[in-house]
C-alpha cells in the first residue's frame, strides 16, 4: 500500500467510525433492522480500515533474520481476517432478520430515513476517498467492497423506510437486511479466495506459468528448466524461482542477464531466483516436471 493510499484509508477510517455511531444510535431508537446491519457493517469497515493501516506500518519493517521477506505478507493476513469478519457480519444479518418476521416490532420511519440518508452521503464520500487509491492491493479493494456493501444498505433502509412510512408494512425491513446480507456474503466470498489462494503460495492474478516457462525456455542458451515457482508476498510483488540447464558454463552470465531481462520486461517479475546448471537437477530438486505442482 503506497502513503497515498495510507492516508486515504485513515480518513476514510474516521469518517466510517464517527457515523457508525450514529447509526448504532438511530436503528435503536427507530427499531429498524436495516439501520442496525448498516452500522454493523460500519463496525466492520471501521475495523477492517484500522487493519489495513496497521498492515501497512507492518509492512513497511524492513526484513529481520526471523522473516528474511519482511512483513509485507501481514497485508494478506489482514484481508483474510477482513473477509472472516465480513462472513460474521452476513450471518448475524440473517439470524436477526428471521427473528424479526417471527417477533416484529415497530419501526419508526422518520428516523430510519433521516439516519440512512445521511449514511448514504458519508458512504459516498468514504467510496470517493478510497476509489482514488491503489487498486491492486488487497486491503484496500477489501475495504471498497466493505463500503460498497454500506452504500447498498443505505439504500436498502431508505427503501423500507420509505414503504413503512406509507404502508406501515414493517417486514420490508428485515427483507431488505437480509438482501444487503447477501450481497456482503459475496463480498466476503471474494476477498477470502484471493486472500487465501496468496496465503496458500498460489500464482499471482495475471501471470501465466506455461507463458513464462516458454519465455525462458526461449532464452539463446537455455536447453531445459526445472522446480520453477511463481508465488507472491502479496499479488502485487509476484516472485520466481527455477533451475535453467545451459550446455557450456561459459555462458553462465549471459543466460541470466538475459533471462531477468525477460522475466521483468514481459511478466513484470523483478525479484526471481535462478538456478544455473549444466546437467538437469545437478542439484536435486523435482527433474519430472518442469514446473513444480
Amino acid at each position: 500500500m503506497t502513503a497515498d493510499s495510507a492516508k486515504r484509508v485513515k480518513w476514510a477510517m474516521l469518517l466510517t467510525a464517527g457515523f457508525m455511531l450514529a447509526e448504532v444510535v438511530g436503528g435503536w431508537i427507530s427499531g429498524s433492522l436495516a439501520l442496525l446491519a448498516d452500522a454493523g457493517h460500519m463496525f466492520s469497515d471501521s475495523f477492517s480500515l484500522g487493519l489495513a493501516l496497521f498492515a501497512f506500518a507492518m509492512g513497511r519493517r524492513a526484513p529481520d533474520t526471523r522473516r528474511t521477506f519482511g512483513y509485507q505478507r501481514f497485508q494478506v493476513l489482514a484481508a483474510f481476517v477482513n473477509g472472516l469478519t465480513l462472513f460474521g457480519i452476513a450471518v448475524w444479518i440473517f439470524i436477526a432478520a428471521i427473528q424479526r418476521f417471527t417477533q416484529p416490532v415497530e419501526v419508526l420511519a422518520g428516523p430510519m430515513m433521516a439516519i440512512a440518508v445521511l449514511g448514504l452521503v458519508v458512504n459516498l464520500v468514504v467510496f470517493k476517498i478510497l476509489h482514488g487509491g491503489d487498486q491492486e492491493n488487497l486491503n484496500l479493494r477489501g475495504a471498497l467492497l466493505h463500503v460498497l456493501g454500506d452504500l447498498l444498505g443505505s439504500v436498502a433502509a431508505i427503501v423500507a423506510s420509505i414503504v413503512i412510512l406509507f404502508t406501515g408494512w414493517t417486514p420490508i425491513d428485515p427483507l431488505l437486511s437480509m438482501l444487503a446480507a447477501g450481497l456482503i456474503l459475496r463480498a466476503a466470498w471474494t476477498i477470502l479466495r484471493r486472500s487465501t489462494h496468496t496465503l496458500l503460495e498460489g500464482t499471482p492474478e495475471g501471470l501465466d506459468v506455461d507463458q513464462i516457462r516458454q519465455a525462458l525456455l526461449a532464452v539463446e542458451g537455455v536447453e531445459g528448466l526445472h522446480d520453477m515457482h511463481v508465488w507472491g508476498l502479496t499479488p502485487q510483488d509476484p516472485l520466481l524461482s527455477a533451475h535453467l540447464v545451459i550446455v557450456s558454463a561459459d555462458q553462465h552470465d549471459a543466460v541470466i542477464e538475459r533471462a531477468y531481462g525477460v522475466l521483468q520486461a514481459r511478466f513484470a517479475i523483478h525479484h526471481a531466483t535462478l538456478q544455473v546448471e549444466t546437467a538437469a537437477c545437478r542439484t536435486g530438486g523435482d527433474c519430472h516436471a518442469g514446473v513444480h505442482p
